[in-house]
């Protein structure tokens, strides 16, 4: 028998949690080009039942897992299963995870004990593939929100005016 390990920041959860993390088509843009990444990322269980309804969406496949399987103390892992399915060793390309994934894994898992029905949407110990995948929005991950001047609206010059 395993016992069930708590989380240093987090002692409401245990190793037994449920948590849904999926693995989506993300962009990253370095000297003008943009490349394609996979990332591995918590989903929470609002989001979830968003995609399950058919939003577009970057995500191939999520997994329904416990946090023991993609959290060990504060070490982040992504789930064989990934490995297994799109890795680097089947020519796909390279997994990363998320920036906090410790963090959003916590956050995430937490919405799913706040509520639990949407744990019956991915059983646990499976996979869901029947989102509906689309690239047409690149979610890209390192974009720089630059504002200018030109970007202010212009207005006449009576609208603050008392008439």
């Amino acid at each position: 028998m395993t016992g069930t390990t708590t989380y240093p920041n987090a002692p409401d959860l245990s190793s037994e949690d449920y948590i849904v993390v999926g693995l989506s088509t993300c962009f990253i843009k370095e000297d003008g080009e943009v490349h394609q990444v996979k990332i591995v990322e918590p989903i929470p269980s609002a989001a979830l039942e968003a995609l399950v309804k058919g939003i577009p969406t970057s995500y191939e496949v999520a997994l329904a897992t416990t946090m023991g399987v993609v959290l060990d103390g504060t070490t982040a892992k992504i789930p064989a299963s990934f490995v297994a399915q799109t890795g680097e060793s089947n020519g796909g390309l390279p997994l990363q995870l998320c920036e906090d994934f410790a963090d959003r894994a916590v956050a995430a898992a937490r919405t799913y004990k706040r509520r639990p029905v949407s744990q019956s949407l991915i059983p646990l110990g499976t996979d869901y593939r029947d989102f509906k995948y689309s690239l047409d929005r690149k979610r890209l991950l390192n974009a720089e929100n630059i504002v200018r001047n030109e970007d202010n609206v212009k207005q006449h010059e009576w609208t603050h005016k008392v008439l």
